[in-house]
């Protein structure tokens, strides 16, 4: 396998090729192949991009008939007939069924540029600087986005800049069971020397993905939404990896029935892997001057594209959310079994997740690389998450056959047991 090239001249800043040092030629739905030809079974899935597997047929179709017209590909901001079919598509299937009303932004082609579009919105819409963020969450690593990420690694890698703007709470569970965080915040917000500027917004993930597939409970997230009713301030849900069915329903927040003021998506917004995000807003906070926030991949047809094919396709009905949901089910069972073994070996490891983000927390991240190292050469693809990398992390693509799935979690529970025993 020649790797010689991709090693001298790439940044040592690559991360997922050290895990997986092989060179990947072809992948179909939730199977990886090697230019030597060994098959892997997928369980990164692109991070959370790729929720309707590698390749999907129906999805590229429609990419490869767009292509072949001769029809616009890169638009910066103009108007087009693939912007404006995504964005019907998103009202009808989406939007309109779940009794949202929603203005659309397209701030640029990554979550991070949601994030930073989504923070400044609600600072300008409110005329105040701070955001509120929580422990272990993750928003992305430019400027703005990375001071609402909370891991350190990346707070650390500025050169001494200072991450500014943002206040951090504990997010729920953090500081235990039993103890409800948001009270610590409803205290702050009352105390008036408490030191909390009162925030434009909260940014919040229902599911912490980089963190540690940490779901947060409904109750709590429905309690935020009161705070932040009750205050004035903006609820942002950053639905980035979390959102577009990975939970087990389009939006993660629907689980609470709750209703944020801002969302911002991205990851599997464009279905097949093509770079594309959105900020979502109430109407009323759609203040932006024209060119106030821009970018030049702001319309990109391709992804406006393959995300209108992605959403007819699965959406139209609630009947793949109802799969998402039963195969989370055979995850959770599954990973609470291998947790169980684990702790028998007198390591204390749990289960933990919603939906199709499932994940094992073993207690450090030896233990977990030992089992994900193990995996992969046993053919499975799969990472950690976590502040220290402790939780070993599912995000298989949604559209797994039954058969994929049982295989690599096969595989993972004899990993675990060969890397352990």
């Amino acid at each position: 396998m020649q790797t010689q090239t991709l090693e001298r001249m790439e940044s040592d800043v690559r991360t997922y090729s050290r895990s997986f040092p092989v060179v990947f030629t072809r992948a179909s739905n939730a199977r990886l192949t090697d230019e030597d030809g060994r098959e892997y079974i997928d369980f990164l899935a692109g991070a959370g991009t790729l929720n309707y597997g590698h390749n999907n047929p129906k999805i590229k179709q429609a990419l490869v008939e767009y292509l072949a017209e001769d029809n616009i590909i890169h638009g910066l901001d103009f108007w087009t007939a693939a912007k404006r079919d995504y964005l019907q598509t998103l009202e009808e299937l989406i939007l309109k069924p779940r009794g949202l009303d929603y203005k659309v932004q397209f701030p640029g082609p990554t979550g991070t540029n949601a994030v930073e579009a989504a923070i400044r919105l609600a600072r300008n819409a409110k005329k105040r600087h701070n955001i509120v963020t929580f422990t272990n969450g993750f928003h992305g690593v430019t400027m703005g986005a990375l001071a609402t990420t909370g891991n350190r690694k990346f707070r650390e890698a500025t050169g001494g800049v200072p991450t500014v703007g943002a206040s951090f709470l504990p997010y729920d569970g953090y500081l235990g069971d039993g103890t409800d965080t948001l009270d610590y915040f409803e205290k702050l917000l009352t105390d008036k020397s408490g030191g909390l500027d009162v925030p434009a917004g909260v940014i919040v993930e229902t599911v912490q993905g980089e963190g540690g597939i940490n779901a947060c409970g409904l109750g709590w997230l429905k309690r935020l939404e009161s705070i932040c009713r009750e205050h004035d301030i903006l609820l942002i849900v950053d639905d980035i990896q979390a959102g577009c069915g990975r939970t087990g329903k389009f939006f993660s927040f629907e689980h609470a029935g709750v209703v944020p003021d801002i969302v911002t998506n991205s990851k599997s917004l464009s279905g097949l892997g093509l770079p594309f995000s959105q900020v979502l807003m109430r109407p009323e906070l759609d203040i932006w001057k024209p060119g106030q926030y821009n970018g030049t991949f702001r319309g990109f047809a391709l992804a406006f594209t393959t995300a209108a094919a992605a959403l007819r396709h699965y959406w139209g009905n609630d009947e793949f959310a109802r799969d998402v949901q039963r195969k989370g089910d055979i995850v959770a069972e599954r990973f609470q079994k291998i947790a169980a073994w684990i702790s028998e070996q007198g390591i204390e490891a749990s289960e933990r997740g919603r939906g199709l983000m499932r994940g094992i927390d073993v207690g450090t991240g030896e233990i977990a690389d030992r089992i994900t190292h193990k995996a992969f050469e046993n053919g499975l693809v799969i990472e950690t998450s976590g502040q220290d990398g402790e939780v070993v992390k599912c995000l298989c693509p949604l559209t797994i056959t039954d058969e994929d799935l049982q295989e690599g979690l096969d595989i993972l529970e004899n990993s675990a047991r060969q890397a352990l025993s």
